[in-house]
């Protein structure tokens, strides 16, 4: 509802209109004594139209409180921000057991290596058991509410 600005002004409205020159004060647009003047009269005023008068020159609304406008470019976020714990968590795990398979695979292909001879590959008892579990929790794995 348009406000009237012939109305009476309350207490109330007044105190509103003086919160309004204050929060202008605090944020620059008005000094000292353009504060103090137009608090004097905010308190003296009669009718809505005196106190819309005294902050006819000021914004409304705060500038900085305005969403960013659509035309402005949206700040680029890096690659996997947007990836959920629970994504994050899965690639350690099996970022893990890369590694500690790469280890064995290496300490058994250069005792190989330095025997000269086709010894048992007992790296596979570390990475296949590992990685059965891990790609059954991969694939039926209960995700968290709320991801794909």
């Amino acid at each position: 509802m348009p406000s009237n600005p012939e109305m009476r002004a309350s207490d109330r409205d007044r105190d509103r209109f003086a919160e309004i020159l204050r929060d202008n004060f605090a944020q620059g647009r008005l000094n000292h004594d353009e504060l103090n003047e137009r608090l004097a009269a905010a308190y003296a005023a009669r009718t809505i139209g005196d106190l819309e008068a005294l902050t006819a020159d000021l914004p409304e609304q705060d500038m900085y409180d305005l969403p960013i406008p659509a035309s402005q470019p949206v700040p680029a976020t890096r690659p996997g921000a947007e990836m959920t714990r629970y994504e994050k968590g899965l690639r350690a795990a099996w970022a893990g057991y890369a590694t500690v398979n790469l280890i064995t695979f290496s300490i058994w292909l250069v005792t190989v290596v330095a025997s000269g001879s086709l010894i048992y590959p007992w790296f596979l008892w570390v990475a296949g058991p590992w990685g059965a579990v891990l790609l059954a929790s991969t694939i039926f794995g209960t995700r968290p509410p709320g991801s794909r």
